[in-house]
């Protein structure tokens, strides 16, 4: 019988190209090679194609930093994706987490792991999937939006009405609303990157500043003392929820270098939380995912506050991390689902969904 043809894609041009490589190396190297002819896609941070040469059965998972040394340029892309069967994209954040991939693939009409347009795009934005989830009455932060337009910022309230302030309006607006401590993010990032705390006026108009070189649109959040929970999601219309694992940051809260370089930090498998809590948590994480209309598979982050142990959604990663100790495939292997076995079904969910 001959194999299925499974091309696999990761690096990308986003800041999470260097996570995107560990995850997609990990994904290379743990697909069973009995059953998949694999060919590996490597996008390096300028957007060029590579084929990743190196012998598939010798391809080891690299760390975070690691860069991809053997290497041949794809003349025609779309060519060699057509020669696939499937495809299962390991790109985290923009241009691969983001339905811009997907919306590619789609084009050339060819199955691929994972959510769809629509679904990658919404998550990929803080902002418009808190829209979704408001709608979807699931609880949240409270939060603020902010629009910069050049050297002009513009705040966006809950009707869409649009007014043009200035940091020192920003920073009233916000004591107002949400107080201090906050969060700043771009609307669009992952892996925590240009995401700050402000626990006064003048961190917040520093880290505004700040989060506007990675997106135009800002995300302005109250801090929640709360503790960090994930619940992994897998299925298209039958949907499964995982139980529940937590984040112990090392560090004020869960940064790039907390998740990737600070030993200190570790995941509890599963989370020690009452029954009750664990049991929202995975119903909503499953609301959540329809909500969006997910496909496939994702992790739903949430908060649990330390006083009212109230649920709080945080965000939904589609193409969340992929590494042996990354919390996904973790998740479901304290439900018994080894990592191959996991990769074999994300696999046949995305041919289903042809």
């Amino acid at each position: 019988m001959s194999k299925l043809k499974v091309g696999v894609i990761f690096g990308g041009m986003s800041t999470e190209h260097d996570v995107s490589i560990t995850s997609g190396t990990s994904v290379i190297k743990n697909l069973d090679k009995e059953k998949y002819e694999i060919y590996p896609v490597y996008i390096d941070e300028e957007g060029k194609w590579f084929e990743y040469s190196k012998k598939v059965q010798d391809i080891d998972v690299l760390d975070v930093g690691q860069k991809i040394e053997e290497k041949t340029k794809i003349i025609n892309p779309i060519e060699y994706l057509q020669e696939c069967d499937v495809i299962f994209p390991v790109l985290h954040g923009l241009y691969g987490e983001d339905g811009t991939i997907q919306g590619m693939l789609e084009l050339i009409k060819k199955p691929y792991v994972g959510c769809k347009v629509l679904s990658s795009s919404i998550c990929m934005d803080k902002v418009y999937s808190k829209f979704i989830f408001e709608n979807s009455n699931i609880d949240q932060a409270k939060y603020i939006y902010l629009r910069k337009n050049k050297d002009k910022y513009i705040y966006v309230d809950k009707e869409f009405n649009e007014k043009i302030v200035n940091l020192n309006e920003i920073g009233e607006i916000v004591e107002k609303a949400l107080g201090y401590p906050v969060f700043i993010k771009p609307s669009n990032s992952g892996s925590s990157i240009g995401i700050n705390k402000a626990k006064n006026k003048e961190e917040l108009e520093k880290y505004i500043e700040y989060a506007a070189q990675y997106d135009k649109k800002i995300l302005i959040e109250e801090s929640i003392d709360g503790r960090e929970v994930e619940c992994a999601i897998l299925g298209n219309e039958d949907v499964l929820a995982s139980g529940v694992g937590e984040i112990l940051s090392a560090e004020d809260f869960y940064t790039f270098d907390a998740k990737y370089k600070n030993s200190a930090s570790r995941t509890v498998i599963p989370a020690d939380i009452s029954k009750d809590i664990i049991e929202k948590i995975r119903k909503t994480a499953i609301k959540a995912f329809k909500a969006v209309d997910a496909k496939g598979f994702a992790r739903v982050d949430f908060f649990v506050e330390k006083k009212t142990n109230q649920v709080k959604i945080i965000e939904i990663n589609t193409i969340p991390g992929f590494t042996q100790i990354s919390m996904y495939p973790k998740l479901w292997e304290q439900e018994g689902i080894k990592y191959s076995e996991l990769l074999d079904k994300l696999i046949n969910l995305a041919l289903e969904e042809q």
